[in-house]
């Protein structure tokens, strides 16, 4: 049978509510199957076994599956490290979760592994497969509202310790030792990304200012980041764990010389959302885009196994370091880290 006659054979390590929620039900409707899993917890273990994957012992076991082409990595941030550097070794296609590790010394580890190896390596920035997003991509790059001079994201989120507690979450991204930071470290990778993406460009400097405002735990509830691309367009991010979940809270605007395109409800997990423009003149219109009810996740899902097959992809072990060193930079920016 050729590749593309059967499902792509996926490796799940770590099956906590990201992977068991979003990744998941993304690689199967993008017409891939659940092979394997590795997870320590009987209860994720179970649940793997319910879905008809293989819970295997080790990850070394996972990685020696036959049926596995390539893993996604969804481990708190603080083991992506060993889960990449297995891969690697392995010759295993990795797929792992933002930010790409904990620290900055684990993230260039892991990129050095997979350059060495030669293996296809992806952060997973769902975003950049969002329908809506790719839409603006294309609107941007047609000159729908001239020369961009600006990007202004709110992603946004409550992320109380009485959720981190629930059974199945754990609290280890109130944890700076397992996170590496907390709503900028979060949150703020899918802003740097996208805005890359969609203005394809870099940008190439950030400073940041975080706050402790609301939450009880050690890392930051909240953070402003601002940043230039090396064209000159410049960033601005709000990312918080402090906003009810009720409030308007996920809005992107793209602004330009003769006009601007928000998009609200796009950045997250699901499909859907809104993208409107407005022209120099203040006309608003709706800005249609196809594929509404598509998952970011299926899409980024059907992507990678695409590319770990052979086809061409948009995939770089070599940009996403390069995002993982704006974070770092953003952090040191600010007094209250140091």
């Amino acid at each position: 049978m050729a590749d593309g006659d059967r499902p792509f054979g996926w490796g799940v390590v770590g099956f906590g509510w990201v992977a068991r929620d979003y990744a998941v039900p993304g690689l199967l409707a993008s017409g891939g199957r659940l092979a394997a899993v590795f997870d320590p917890d009987a209860e994720a273990q179970r649940l793997a076994g319910e879905m008809g994957a293989t819970a295997h012992p080790t990850l070394d076991a996972l990685l020696r599956d036959p049926a596995v082409e390539a893993i996604y990595v969804a481990t708190p941030n603080h083991l992506h490290r060993a889960a990449v550097e297995a891969a690697a070794a392995a010759g295993v296609p990795v797929l792992c979760e933002k930010p790409m590790a904990a620290t900055l010394t684990d993230a260039e580890a892991m990129a050095a592994a997979v350059e060495r190896a030669g293996v296809l390596y992806g952060t997973a920035f769902d975003q950049r497969h969002h329908p809506a997003h790719v839409a603006l991509r294309e609107a941007i790059r047609g000159g729908l509202i001239g020369t961009v001079t600006a990007v202004r994201i709110a992603y946004c989120c409550w992320l109380g310790r009485e959720w981190t507690s629930l059974p199945g979450h754990g609290n280890w991204r109130a944890d700076a030792a397992q996170a590496g930071g907390g709503a900028l470290m979060d949150l703020a990778p899918h802003g740097l990304d996208l805005t890359q993406f969609l203005l394809e460009e870099p940008v190439v400097e950030v400073v940041a200012m975080t706050q402790r405002r609301v939450q009880d735990y050690a890392v930051d509830d909240g953070a402003v980041i601002l940043g230039r691309t090396a064209s000159g367009v410049l960033l601005q991010q709000h990312n918080s764990y402090n906003c009810p979940d009720a409030l308007p809270r996920r809005r992107l605007e793209v602004l330009g010389s003769r006009g601007q395109v928000v998009a609200e409800n796009t950045m997250g997990q699901t499909a859907g959302g809104t993208l409107t423009h407005t022209d120099a003149a203040g006309v608003v219109a709706a800005l249609p885009f196809g594929d509404q009810d598509v998952s970011p996740f299926a899409r980024q899902m059907a992507a990678f196994a695409a590319a770990a097959r052979g086809a061409p992809h948009d995939f770089s072990g070599a940009r996403d370091i390069a995002t993982m060193r704006l974070l770092h930079q953003a952090y040191a920016s600010d007094p209250r880290c140091r």
